[in-house]
């Protein structure tokens, strides 16, 4: 008697994987909203595939990965255009598809075929694939998803430059305000990787964007919402005083523009805002190329500002002695700029 029933199925091979999840991707166009068990059942299949294709990217906690395998999958993948698939239905799979699709996609985007890595390839090739999980972050459904998978392609110098230079970058100043906090969070840390994970990037942009930049990030940091305030200076002061940035920060800390708007959170009601206002409005300070204008504002509000700056105390730690020495060298600069004649007109 045979009992070859009893025998376990063979492993899918990788071609044979992308092929049922692309399949079963497809079979999604079909369904329609009055066929709800046709579409439950459709999106049940994709569930499946996705879990096996998650099991051969990275195993099932028992068995590793066949490491031919996995860069094999990445190629298919790819051949068979499966990648913008899965982008492109993201929005309609459920909870646990898109949780192990966010897991294979940032597998997926490190192999390696010879010296390329496929996935970023195909990317590059179909860059309109990077809007789509911009503006993704307007789905509340999969916004920190697109988060996570936006988050993994800026790892990638080509991927990161396509996405500042795009409109879609735009977008970003309008989804860190967004009223729910877990999704304006998320969308924030991926513009602070756009901004600070690519120096040269994010230099390049600047020098050709400066003034568009800015006047856009000015609004945050005046934003009613505290949140917003605070992660803003903080990033401002992170790519700002970059290295590759010097030229940037030395054309922004000439500008009294900006200026007042450090001198403005210097009074914010939050202590933390004071405190990080202070490291960039010391940098206008210490400058030792300040234009005449910027001289000017500061003789003018020269009492208030040492009121605030004598008020202002970075309280118990490290650093609290560190930043006592460092305002009191600007409360120094700031009297000799007091005293400095012709600054009145």
């Amino acid at each position: 008697m045979s009992f070859s029933f009893f025998k376990p199925s063979r492993p899918k091979t990788p071609l044979e994987v992308v092929k049922t999840t692309k399949d079963s991707l497809m079979a999604l166009d079909t369904k329609t909203v009055v066929e709800v068990k046709a579409l439950e059942k459709a999106l049940e299949e994709v569930e499946k595939n996705f879990a096996t294709m998650r099991c051969m990217l990275s195993g099932d906690g028992e068995v590793e990965p066949n490491p031919e395998q996995v860069p094999q999958l990445a190629s298919e993948v790819c051949k068979e255009d499966v990648l913008a698939l899965l982008i492109h239905k993201l929005p309609i799979l459920g909870w646990e598809a898109r949780k192990d699709l966010v897991h294979c996609w940032s597998i997926l985007l490190k192999q390696k075929i010879g010296s390329t890595h496929c996935c970023v390839q195909y990317i590059e090739n179909h860059f309109e694939l990077l809007d789509f999980l911009v503006v993704c972050y307007d789905n509340k459904e999969v916004a920190v998803n697109c988060g996570n998978m936006l988050r993994e392609c800026i790892k990638f110098p080509t991927l990161a430059k396509y996405i500042i230079e795009s409109a879609s970058f735009q977008l970003f100043f309008k989804f860190v305000e967004l009223p729910t906090f877990d999704i304006s969070s998320d969308a924030f840390s991926t513009f602070k990787d756009l901004l600070t994970r690519h120096e040269t990037v994010v230099s390049e942009y600047l020098t050709g964007h400066y003034d568009e930049f800015f006047d856009v990030y000015e609004k945050l940091l005046t934003s009613p919402n505290y949140v917003t305030r605070r992660q803003s200076l903080k990033l401002l002061s992170d790519f700002l005083l970059e290295s590759p940035n010097s030229h940037i920060m030395k054309r922004y800390i000439s500008e009294v523009r900006y200026l007042k708007v450090m001198m403005t959170l210097l009074k914010d009601s939050s202590k933390n805002i004071q405190i990080s206002a202070f490291h960039i409005f010391k940098v206008f300070v210490a400058n030792p190329n300040k234009p005449r204008e910027v001289k000017v504002i500061l003789a003018r509000n020269h009492e208030k500002l040492l009121q605030l700056l004598r008020n202002l105390s970075a309280g118990k730690g490290a650093d609290d002695e560190q930043f006592e020495e460092e305002k009191e060298l600007i409360i120094v600069e700031i009297e000799r700029v007091y005293r400095l004649p012709n600054l009145d007109s």
